[in-house]
């Protein structure tokens, strides 16, 4: 049996072609992480802005036609009008902003699709992504190929491939020797821009019972 790191959704490829817009990108070792299109949240930040526009435009509306505010407007005026800066919940509401800023701030910035691996360009127009559970179960495959070994555990992130393996015969130092071969070959093949590092262990299956 084997364990590639829990192999979910489609394990091929992930294809881009850039518009004409944005041109093609580099080629070669230059080529950067996918960016995540961040669909959720600017989902939910423009449901909450759709919101809370639609409410305060409601109030002015009704105020410019002589109808009184609303009860939450004039409420939340005169809190605002009387509380301290330095009461608790005008503080809490300060950091809670803040760290929504923040996390606005930090989604903006960062590339995020952090489970795409960059491959390296043979077309400048055409930028390929290997997900992470593929290539743990192309590097599973190959190291299942090696004599001696029994089980395989792949677990991949964006730097490094931990293998850890059960030889349930021949010498384990022939066995890593083999194993590193294999895997190292196999990590090459990937043809990632940034070829992972290889943490090989081995070690032979525990007792049952």
């Amino acid at each position: 049996m084997s364990e590639p790191g829990g192999l979910q959704g489609s394990t091929l490829p992930v294809l881009e072609k850039p518009t004409q817009e944005t041109g093609p990108g580099p080629a070669g070792p230059a080529d950067h992480r996918f960016w995540s299109a961040r669909r959720v949240p600017a989902g939910v930040v423009a449901a909450l802005l759709l919101v809370v526009s639609a409410a305060f435009l409601y109030d002015v509306a009704a105020v410019r036609t002589h109808r009184s505010a609303m009860a939450w407007r004039r409420g939340l005026a005169r809190q605002l009008a009387e509380r301290p800066l330095d009461d608790i919940w005008v503080l809490v509401g300060a950091g809670v902003a803040a760290a929504l800023g923040l996390w606005l701030i930090v989604l903006a910035v960062t590339p995020g699709l952090r489970a795409v691996l960059p491959m390296s360009r043979t077309h400048p127009d055409v930028r390929a992504g290997l997900h992470r559970d593929a290539a743990a179960l192309v590097l599973r495959d190959r190291a299942m190929e090696v004599a001696g070994v029994q089980s395989v555990r792949v677990r991949t992130s964006r730097r490094k491939a931990d293998v850890r393996a059960l030889s349930h015969f021949r010498d384990l130092d022939d066995v890593h020797a083999d194993l590193d071969a294999v895997l190292t070959d196999a990590i090459r093949g990937l043809g990632l821009v940034r070829p992972l590092g290889l943490s090989l262990h081995v070690r032979r299956p525990g007792k049952k019972g």
